[in-house]
């Protein structure tokens, strides 16, 4: 669907920009990049635990990293909403970054300036689509409804019983991220409980 060979950058690649931008005054003038990119290397890191796909059945392809990247992003970003300033700002930098990424993706792989951008928007409405999706299903405070979500957007299977096992890690991320303020958000090495469980 999304002919990606690879949806996220390296650690180091991350590394190597934030260095260049450094460089510039780039985050002098944009306080909350630093933040933001370190936040997101973590959240792109923990994305591809591999306890997600052998867990919960999500698929070790390029549209399935591309699901749990889209997935943990939008779990963090809907309490990061919730929190006051300058959560907002970091949550406009973190999305920044998102589609900084999936663009870096597309152009590693041979992808053209002109097409690049034909390829990003239904990336955008994939991605924005489905945070909706899973707001609203977190909102009804409904497993089952949430299992449903997750098996169709995520999974890629129309059986929401295949959604239950990961309804539940969603659910308890939720909630474990509600206790959290944008401090210990930002500075926690184990925003999600697999990253620290492993279960």
């Amino acid at each position: 669907m999304y002919e990606l060979s690879t949806v996220t950058h390296t650690q180091k690649q991350l590394n190597t920009y934030k260095e260049h931008k450094m460089i510039f005054g780039f985050f002098k003038s944009r306080p909350h990049k630093k933040t933001a990119l370190e936040l997101y290397a973590k959240i792109s890191e923990n994305s591809r635990t591999p306890e997600l796909y052998l867990n919960f059945g999500i698929p070790d392809t390029a549209e399935g990293r591309f699901e749990s990247l889209s997935l943990h992003l939008s779990l963090v970003l809907r309490r990061l909403k919730k929190l006051p300033t300058p959560a907002l700002e970091v949550s406009k930098e973190l999305i920044d970054y998102f589609f900084h990424d999936l663009d870096g993706a597309l152009r590693t792989l041979g992808v053209s300036d002109v097409s690049v951008g034909k390829k990003m928007k239904p990336l955008a409405q994939a991605f924005y689509g489905r945070a909706k999706a899973l707001d609203e299903a977190l909102n009804q405070s409904d497993i089952q409804a949430l299992a449903e979500v997750l098996s169709r957007n995520v999974l890629g299977n129309a059986d929401a019983s295949t959604g239950t096992a990961l309804a539940a890690y969603v659910q308890k991320t939720t909630l474990e991220l509600e206790d959290r303020n944008l401090d210990s958000i930002t500075k926690s090495q184990n925003l999600f409980p697999i990253s620290s469980t492993g279960q």
